[in-house]
């Protein structure tokens, strides 16, 4: 199943990974690698580009921050061309962004001198960006008949799938609360009756949206630390996220 019906597919620019994922996944299909097989790989891949920002080989760097978010969307390519939903896959990759997340701007803000204040305050903007682009998105999904593995709110630990084991899922899922809860909460809170707009959300409102995916603002890291701006970079992040109550505005305006 595709992520959305063709005619609510939208220019997605933290995506721009999407058609190499898409080859990934059909070099594989035939294959015993599993999607959470290729999630671990986009962990090596962003630990990688960790090792480059140290060495400050910020191209090297910059690349495998690229690779990562190509083998982000490949694990669930993956998924749907084995035909195999996996909430044990869907909740290990959102816990493994969140960790390396925290990992990438801890490392920018402790190498640029930047205080814990901008350290935590970048973290938190960032991660407010992205769940504001997954909600939106789900309810996307949900609304028009798309992939449906994520839900709206996750509020309950979810009924495995056949091939998977609930005590797997039942962790993860757990973990995921921990590390999301607290995010998803306050866009919830935000714009809590999105979920009920009798508006499909335009393309223009979804590609709008995009610039706060995580593949987008893993590029933008990456331009800044080539153009010698890694210690703009964290109140960057932090400015960036002043588009978040214009977004939910207009949604509330003109998408009810």
């Amino acid at each position: 199943m595709s992520k959305l019906p063709e005619e609510n597919k939208f220019f997605d620019l933290s995506d721009y990974g999407r058609p190499v994922a898409k080859l990934i996944a059909k070099s594989l299909k035939e294959t015993n690698t599993t999607a959470i097989h290729v999630t671990l790989w986009f962990v090596v891949a962003g630990l990688i580009s960790f090792y480059f920002i140290l060495k400050e080989w910020y191209i090297l760097a910059t690349f495998f921050l690229v690779l990562k978010s190509i083998l982000d969307a490949a694990d669930g390519e993956l998924a749907r061309e084995k035909e195999s939903p996996s909430y044990t896959g869907r909740f290990l990759d959102s816990v493994s962004d969140i960790i390396l997340n925290f990992l990438l701007i801890t490392l920018i803000g402790l190498l640029h001198a930047n205080s814990w204040m901008w350290i935590l305050g970048a973290f938190v903007a960032v991660q407010l960006q992205g769940t504001l682009y997954n909600y939106y998105y789900v309810i996307l999904r949900n609304n028009t008949g798309g992939d449906t593995t994520s839900r709206i709110i996750e509020t309950s630990t979810p009924i495995a799938f056949p091939q998977e084991k609930q005590a797997h899922v039942t962790l993860l899922f757990n973990l995921y609360k921990v590390c999301y809860g607290v995010f998803d909460q306050v866009i919830y809170f935000l714009d809590r009756k999105a979920s009920l707009s009798k508006v499909v959300f335009p393309n223009w409102f979804m590609t709008l949206l995009s610039f706060y995916g995580l593949g987008f603002q893993l590029l933008l890291i990456g331009v800044l630390l080539m153009s010698g701006m890694g210690s703009e970079i964290l109140p960057f992040l932090v400015y960036y996220s002043l588009g978040i109550p214009l977004l939910i505005l207009i949604r509330r305006l003109f998408l009810r």
